[in-house]
């Protein structure tokens, strides 16, 4: 009995999805509830699970291309046993159509398994190819994307070897390329000859549509910047006080909670003491009204596999350290394998942005709208300062709080940063709320 694949309702306010990487081609066995293709929206990454047990007789819609929720983007025969490889090996689908028609046409399938987002030529599998498809099983080879394939053959690495940061575990070109080979091969460390031709096709340029969630990004982006007066303001964090309290308290910590104790922690308890104090940071333009919040939903940017997302931590006024701990690193390891729900993403009241992680030393963050305020962290780096009028060397962090300048003025900026450089320099005024 034929199955239709629909894409299913992934959240109330989005009605147009792309669709992703297809983990299965016509003809392939699955089992119920094992994944069949990646459903890409603006927020969130989610996989469409087979409903019955049986094997993929069509694929209607192909990687990147868009579709509607409810629409039918596949077709699945229950029960049926997957097609032996006989004569060519086609489908029995394909067998029934002419031949003529079989010789002008390629099913669409075949040509996205020989040459799918990838620059090479079409050509018949190498035995490196053919062994990199056979040392894993069907579901993994699928999950190694195809500009990945080429350069883990190149490098000659194992793909179980390399650590996978693309949704659904799947390993990326970048992880690829990250990866180092235990044996390069001798072509490569050989040294072309220093008057030889440019190898042809060396210049070559890949057109890759953005997809939802980064096209999502981009109009968000945008938004900021044209609806909203932006102004970033400056100030510098001692962190010598919180880096001893962690080194004191880490194993403590670690041992009781099963995490460690980061800097977050520090930062999003600092924030709203400081939202405490000036409410107009945590409140939003809507229409000509000032809306004030009572609560504290802090936005942590992650960075995802697909880009940069912002799950909400609710109710961080309530939290303790180590929920919040526990809460950022579950948020990471689920951006990572695409696993947040969009409701995760959804609201928020203020931002806090670390871009310390990636070396960052200064920037200015942009504003998620309709927030009305940012905190941008960057890296610690020990520098000289002056304490007591003696010159002395301390683990210091510039901060920036980028506002909406319509409802936040410079001297309530200015006293929110401070009032972070204060909770942070000496946390346990967190504690006492002083």
């Amino acid at each position: 009995m034929a199955v239709e694949l629909k894409v299913p309702e992934v959240g109330e306010s989005i009605t147009d999805v792309q669709i992703g990487e297809w983990l299965k081609k016509v003809g392939d066995r699955v089992e119920r509830d094992e994944p069949v293709v990646m459903i890409e929206t603006d927020k969130v990454t989610v996989e469409l699970p087979a409903p019955v047990s049986g094997v993929i007789s069509e694929i209607r819609v192909k990687q990147g291309e868009e579709a509607r929720v409810g629409d039918v983007i596949g077709v699945m025969q229950e029960g049926a046993a997957q097609p032996a490889a006989k004569g060519d090996g086609k489908p029995a689908e394909e067998k029934r159509e002419p031949k003529a028609a079989a010789k002008q046409e390629k099913p669409a399938e075949a040509e996205q398994e020989r040459a799918p987002q990838s620059d090479e030529p079409i050509e018949e599998p190498t035995p490196s190819r053919r062994s990199l498809r056979e040392a894993l099983p069907p579901q993994a080879f699928a999950r190694v994307m195809p500009s990945a394939r080429r350069v883990l053959r190149q490098k000659g690495l194992d793909p179980q070897d390399v650590p996978a940061t693309g949704p659904g575990g799947r390993i990326l070109k970048e992880d690829a390329e990250r990866a180092e080979a235990k044996e390069p091969r001798r072509e490569q460390t050989k040294p072309p000859p220093v008057h030889a031709p440019a190898h042809e096709g060396a210049r070559q340029e890949e057109v890759v549509a953005m997809s939802p969630m980064r096209r999502r990004i981009a109009e968000r982006l945008v938004q900021s910047q044209q609806t909203a007066a932006l102004l970033t303001t400056f100030n510098e964090i001692d962190m010598s006080g919180v880096l001893a309290l962690r080194k004191e308290h880490q194993p403590a910590f670690q041992e009781k909670y099963g995490i460690k104790l980061g800097m977050m922690s520090f930062f999003v308890k600092a924030a709203v003491e400081a939202l405490k104090l000036i409410p107009q940071v945590n409140a939003e333009v809507r229409g000509t009204d000032v809306v004030y919040k009572n609560y504290y939903d802090i936005g942590v940017a992650v960075g995802g596999g697909k880009g940069l997302v912002v799950p909400i931590i609710r109710n961080a006024e309530r939290l303790s350290f180590a929920q919040i701990e526990q809460t950022i690193a579950d948020f990471g390891k689920r951006a990572q394998a695409g696993k947040l729900e969009l409701a995760e993403l959804q609201g928020g009241t203020f931002t806090i942005s670390n871009g310390g992680v990636y070396g960052s030393l200064l920037s200015t963050p942009i504003i998620n709208p309709p927030q009305s305020g940012i905190l941008g962290m960057h890296a610690i780096q020990e520098r000289p300062v002056a304490r007591e009028g003696q010159v002395v060397v301390r683990p210091m962090m510039y901060v920036a709080l980028t506002y909406d300048h319509r409802i936040v003025d410079g001297r309530e900026a200015v006293t929110f940063l401070k009032r972070i450089k204060e909770c942070v320099e000496q946390p346990s005024r967190i504690l006492l709320e002083v």
